[in-house]
């Protein structure tokens, strides 16, 4: 009876020590999966990117119009997937995108988005670019509205969560401008640096935005 009893306890002991080893190493594989992630994921990620934004991440003029993405801080490509989690953001299809992405990944992605450099996609009026590189060197007085340039730096590459707006699609620049209040800053709860250009894009003019927005797709 002793040794009856004795051997159900060592074979419990047994299952336990097992369930415990492999407890464990699915919670270390979990937290693997939160923290790291391999080459191919991210090129399968990537891969997946390109379908929209361009080979290079240089943007996409097709049904609708895809931003780019190469040379972004990586600040601000963070700041706007977290606002697309959040709600602050509008867009029903990088919601989805955004909400299935690991911070390994997030922090993979932004940053192999901010060290590409492809000829930006030109294309937009030239006729305006005097006009816009005007406005975004010395802004508009009358307005109140200070220049382009003290945010986003003399060569519009960005400056930490302020973006970088060079080689940007002018038709993204200029339906992002004109659609701000809709499309930004959803919840008031949750205002994030987004919310600097609210009074800004509010008070250009359609001309203003169209002409800033040529002058930034020409620089490289």
């Amino acid at each position: 009876m002793k040794a009856a009893m004795k051997f159900t306890r060592l074979q419990l002991l047994l299952r336990m020590a097992i369930l415990t080893i492999v407890f464990t190493g699915t919670l270390r594989a979990e937290n693997m999966d939160r923290t790291t992630l391999s080459q191919k994921d991210l090129q399968a990620k990537l891969t997946y990117c390109k379908t929209c934004h361009g080979l290079s991440a240089q943007g996409f003029r097709g049904h609708s119009i895809m931003p780019r993405l190469a040379g972004q801080q990586a600040e601000c490509l963070e700041n706007q997937l977290r606002a697309f989690v959040e709600r602050r953001r509008d867009s029903k299809f990088m919601l989805g995108v955004a909400s299935a992405l690991s911070p390994a990944m997030v922090t993979a992605l932004v940053a192999h988005f901010r060290d590409l450099n492809p000829e930006p996609l030109r294309g937009a009026p030239q006729e305006l670019v005097a006009a816009g590189k005007k406005l975004y060197e010395e802004g508009v007085p009358s307005a109140n509205i200070q220049p382009c340039s003290s945010c986003h730096g003399p060569e519009a590459k960005g400056i930490g969560a302020a973006p970088r707006l060079a080689g940007q699609l002018h038709e993204y620049t200029s339906k992002t401008l004109m659609n701000w209040s809709n499309d930004r800053d959803r919840d008031p709860t949750k205002p994030d640096t987004s919310a600097i250009m609210e009074p800004i894009a509010r008070s250009l003019t359609e001309s203003q935005i169209a002409a800033v927005a040529a002058y930034l797709n020409y620089l490289e």
